[in-house]
């Protein structure tokens, strides 16, 4: 099981990424173990949804990473089913 995931950062700004440990992963962005979100904290979990392998997860992720839009992310967000 792999899960895509959108966080809201305290600087308004959203954060995608793919793990098959959600917990854990959102431990690590609050206790500044990641490289990409070293100097930010976490707001919130906005969007998350479970994917059955690691290809299916990765092509949702880079799908969203590659609009680069807020607007873009905010409107996937409002459409997806959590």
């Amino acid at each position: 099981m792999w899960i895509v995931y959108v966080l809201l950062w305290s600087n308004g700004r959203y954060y995608v990424g793919s793990t098959n440990n959600l917990e854990r992963r959102l431990e690590k962005h609050y206790w500044w173990h990641s490289k990409a979100t070293k100097w930010m904290r976490p707001l919130a979990l906005v969007w998350h949804k479970t994917y059955e392998s690691l290809i299916e997860a990765r092509r949702e992720e880079i799908h969203l990473k590659k609009m680069k839009s807020r607007k873009v992310i905010e409107e996937f967000i409002e459409k997806k089913d959590l």
